[in-house]
């Protein structure tokens, strides 16, 4: 029998509040999943979710109780929650229903399985979890065999990471480690530095961005560290024609993964 819980002081209704922040996040070992398509993708990937809170009031399909089946079936605890008590612990403006809880990880270096020529993304001090979510769900469609983030501002389990990357956070290999000993591992796997900068004179559709690549993005305000842009095998650009001196991040990394898709092939 699911246990319904109504009341806003419930412990498990702040527990829930408190994780949309990192240090509660960080002490439990979890993080929060909302929505269909996201825990979907987590049972998809075989993550272990803890617990499970539903709301049938805000259910849009007809789709929900089978997912439910398949996270209890998965050892998921299954709560339901009233209307007005999941609109507490949700962080959508229009939530759909489902808001699960799920363990962290850590992945590292030396735990990547990579191929003959891998095409990875690596990422330097991403501020907002938006730009982390969309680049994640972007180096996905690329084909991207890892993404690598370096000295991180945003929190990667931060629910809005989670949201933007429309749970392809649980498909794509994701680690997090030092700009140091990133290089350090990426050169000894004799993989290719390429970094982006506006101030490159190479423009990125005339750099050969076949092979063993690293495809390195900076900072939304800042661009890519001095350390990056000294220790990279090649700088490029892209051409901005207008005003605009750079373009956000995420839509710099699209253009430039998928020039690397083109020519690769």
């Amino acid at each position: 029998m699911v246990e319904r819980i109504t009341s806003l002081q419930n412990p498990r209704i702040k527990q829930l509040v408190k994780l949309r922040d990192r240090r509660p996040r960080d002490e439990a070992g979890v993080f929060l999943v909302e929505g269909y398509r996201e825990i979907r993708r987590a049972l998809e990937k075989g993550v272990a979710l803890t617990e499970l809170y539903v709301s049938p009031e805000w259910f849009l399909g007809e789709n929900e109780p089978a997912l439910i089946d398949q996270a209890r079936a998965a050892g998921a605890q299954v709560f339901e929650l009233g209307k007005e008590t999941f609109a507490k612990v949700a962080y959508r403006e229009r939530p759909d229903g489902l808001l699960a809880v799920a363990p962290q990880w850590r992945l590292t270096l030396a735990e990547l399985a990579l191929p003959a020529a891998p095409f990875l993304l690596v990422v330097e001090a991403i501020e907002k979890p938006g730009n982390l979510g969309t680049i994640l769900r972007s180096a996905d469609a690329a084909g991207c065999d890892a993404v690598i983030v370096c000295d991180p501002v945003t929190d990667i389990f931060n629910p809005n990471v989670v949201r933007a990357s429309t749970g392809v956070l649980f498909s794509v290999p994701l680690v997090v480690a030092g700009s140091a000993d990133v290089l350090a591992w990426l050169r000894s796997k004799l993989i290719r530095t390429v970094a982006t900068t506006p101030a490159a004179q190479t423009l990125y559709t005339t750099a050969d961005l076949r092979g063993s690549l690293a495809v390195v993005m900076g900072s939304e305000q800042y661009g890519l560290s001095e350390f990056w842009l000294k220790h990279a095998d090649l700088t490029v650009r892209i051409p901005m024609a207008g005003q605009a001196d750079s373009l956000n991040v995420a839509m710099a990394t699209i253009i430039t993964l998928f020039e690397a898709v083109r020519q690769r092939g």
